[in-house]
């Protein structure tokens, strides 16, 4: 999936001493110049490699720093632009969030395993229920959006039962919320936003970058921006995405060597796993026009999706 920026480290992680990451086990060392991000393909000293497409002459990928992101670009080192940043409305575009806000986790699976998983809002009812709560609710919708470059899931439930995180670091005493949950999905850097209103309760807005590391190892690097939440609630729920994250790695990384390979059984759904089939079809037309040669983007990935993802941007004016 080439031409595309990756988040590669939170802006903190990145200093005067080189770090080590890597996009589809091509590897990639990043630190500071006088204060500014940098990438190459070997560490510093250490000479050039042949030119492969991916680097300039001295073996320098193209960076850029943003959302309190270091951000290098996998492709033609040409193509690289800002344009091609995905939108991510609730993180400040000069970071400097708290670090408490941050983590790393890392799945034993391909990335679109974990997309995938991620994308069907439904699972954390079964999977995840000690956390945001089961799946009892008075009614629930669940709306699909896509173009070429994205996918777009939006589930509404009314009367949901209260999210135990909510309920004992929250102090929220009704029984039932009010919940509209979103996953957004960008396809080409493998990344994805989350944002959940909870009512009562709080905003959860959270930065899922699924970094293909290598074809069966997933890194992630996430900001979860509760700064708006209670005092409790913006500390802890943080933490939850340790938990969440062991969660969904059981279930994923045992799927991943099968997702390798076609199958020829059959492939049965329910109405809640659009988006799921809308993202494997996405990724399968984006991968064809790939190998034909084209690389262009046909949609605006940093067009603002604000209003898409329900933001109240009056606690996130950046």
């Amino acid at each position: 999936m080439r031409d595309a920026w990756f988040p590669l480290a939170h802006s903190a992680a990145v200093g005067k001493k080189p770090v080590r990451r890597s996009v589809y086990s091509v590897p990639y060392f990043l630190w500071r110049e006088d204060g500014k991000a940098v990438a190459a393909s070997v560490l510093p000293g250490a000479g050039a490699l042949p030119e492969t497409g991916l680097t300039d002459a001295a073996g320098r990928y193209p960076v850029m720093e943003h959302y309190g992101y270091v951000w290098c670009w996998y492709g033609n080192p040409l193509a690289a632009d800002p344009l091609h940043l995905p939108s991510i409305p609730y993180l400040p575009p000069n970071g400097g969030l708290p670090g408490y806000l941050t983590g790393t986790v890392r799945f034993d699976c391909a990335a679109p395993v974990s997309l995938e998983n991620l994308i069907d809002l439904t699972h954390a009812d079964f999977l995840h229920a000690n956390v945001v709560g089961d799946e009892k609710s008075e009614s629930e919708t669940v709306e699909v959006f896509s173009d070429s470059e994205t996918v777009t899931m939006v589930r509404t439930c009314i009367g949901k039962s209260v999210a135990p995180v909510m309920k004992f670091f929250s102090g929220i005493r009704q029984p039932t919320q009010q919940v509209r949950q979103v996953i957004r999905i960008y396809l080409r850097s493998h990344a994805a936003i989350a944002y959940g209103r909870f009512t009562p309760g709080d905003d959860v807005p959270l930065f899922h970058p699924c970094v293909p590391e290598t074809r069966d190892r997933t890194r992630l690097d996430y900001t979860m921006n509760t700064s708006n939440a209670g005092l409790l609630f913006r500390h802890v729920m943080p933490k939850a995405s340790y938990i969440v994250s062991r969660q969904d790695s059981s279930m994923t990384s045992p799927q991943s060597p099968r997702y390798m390979h076609e199958s020829k059984r059959r492939d049965l759904h329910s109405k809640f796993d659009v988006a799921g089939q809308r993202y494997r079809l996405l990724m399968k037309n984006l991968v064809a026009r790939q190998a034909a040669g084209d690389f262009s983007y046909r949609d605006n990935v940093s067009a603002d999706c604000s209003d898409l993802i329900g933001l109240r941007k009056e606690l996130f004016r950046y």
